[in-house]
């Protein structure tokens, strides 16, 4: 499994699970803009969206955008960790999610997946 890193997670959270906490270096880091990767046939848009933590990231592939913990149906993410930002995350979503056509389908890091209509339209936190 390849993994990719804007910042030191183990940093973030050490405070939150202690220092015990290892992880292996990413196998790739990402310049900390939005970026394009192939994987076999599909085409990753890898969108910079912090604001839930300072490297925070969502993937658009197709009409599908994997939001990890930055918007959720109904909700969005927390931004209470360490480094997290409740202004960043508020314009990652309004600048680069909310941007997307209406009929792309988002699929949160936990919860049922929506469109980004669904947001603009029902999310209290976008109104």
């Amino acid at each position: 499994m390849m993994r990719l890193c804007f910042f030191r997670p183990g940093k973030i959270f050490q405070n939150i699970w202690g220092p015990a906490l290892s992880l292996s270096p990413a196998e790739i880091k990402l310049k900390g803009g939005d970026e394009k990767l192939s994987l076999g046939d599909l085409t990753l848009e890898v969108i910079h969206t912090p604001g839930h933590t300072p490297g925070s990231i969502s993937i658009k592939v197709g009409n599908i955008i994997f939001t990890g913990d930055t918007l959720f149906a109904g909700s969005i993410g927390r931004s209470d960790f360490p480094g997290g930002s409740f202004e960043q995350l508020m314009e990652s979503i309004k600048n680069k999610l909310l941007i997307q056509d209406d009929d792309v389908i988002i699929c949160p890091g936990h919860g049922i997946k929506s469109t980004i209509k669904q947001e603009k339209d029902t999310n209290p936190f976008l109104r």
